[in-house]
């Protein structure tokens, strides 16, 4: 089966997101395969979805209907995870001044977790996915295996940082819960993990300046705040450390 150039550019049109995927079609295909529709928001389409750019596919992780302490949830108060498996990803975005393309730092099979209000959500053959930017991964793990601080690493210029627990004492003695302090959100804490460094013109990686076990205090409110194994972390990038000691 074979598409005209005008068929597929009114189907390019008709599609949203065209900036962040194409619907991939394969003339060699025969008949019978391309009659296996999907279908993304209730439309049938045929081929594949296939990110461009920096963007990548994620299918996204069930919600949480059980607390840890065990009480079961409904509707909507099921805890909507930002966590999800990568399915497809891009060639990667281009830099703006030497033209080199950025390495992809996912393939399909990780596991990510993202900003709460990064990406675009999808419904594709029923599910739910997203297209979020590689700059937009907070953490990355082995998709195979649970979320945890052993199996996790960060990207690009990112660090994770186990923040500080942010109780504090007054003059009077008086022991202020986190949620009660001015300064609820800690900034400053001990780094977990070190990603691999931004990339120049040049094409090489610059390089970090912190390692694991080093003490660092950053922007308030600059990280992103991630739990792991039941702790809290900071995804802060190179750029909003302010100090190490």
């Amino acid at each position: 089966m074979k598409f005209s150039s005008s068929i597929l550019c009114m189907l390019a049109a008709s599609m949203p997101l065209t900036s962040a995927f194409v619907v991939q079609t394969n003339n060699a295909r025969t008949a019978s395969s391309l009659s296996a529709t999907s279908t993304l928001d209730g439309r049938k389409i045929e081929g594949d979805i296939k990110p461009l750019n920096n963007f990548l596919l994620l299918k996204v992780a069930e919600a949480q209907e059980q607390t840890d302490g065990g009480i079961l949830l409904t509707g909507k108060a099921k805890i909507q995870k930002t966590e999800g498996t990568v399915i497809a990803v891009g060639p990667g975005k281009t830099h703006a001044d030497s033209g080199i393309v950025v390495q992809m730092p996912v393939a399909p099979g990780d596991g990510v977790v993202y900003g709460q209000f990064d990406g675009t959500e999808i419904n594709l053959n029923g599910d739910k996915h997203t297209l979020i930017r590689d700059d937009d991964i907070l953490v990355k793990f082995d998709g195979s295996q649970p979320l945890s601080l052993e199996n996790v690493d960060v990207t690009a210029d990112n660090v994770l940082v186990y923040v500080a627990k942010n109780e504090q004492t007054s003059e009077g003695g008086i022991l202020i819960a986190r949620a009660s302090s001015k300064d609820s959100k800690p900034s400053a804490g001990v780094v977990k993990k070190v990603g691999a460094g931004k990339m120049a013109s040049n094409g090489e990686l610059i390089a970090m300046d912190v390692e694991v076990g080093d003490m660092v205090k950053f922007r308030d409110f600059a990280g992103n705040e991630v739990t792991i194994g039941g702790e809290d972390y900071s995804v802060v990038r190179m750029a909003d450390i302010l100090a190490k000691y």
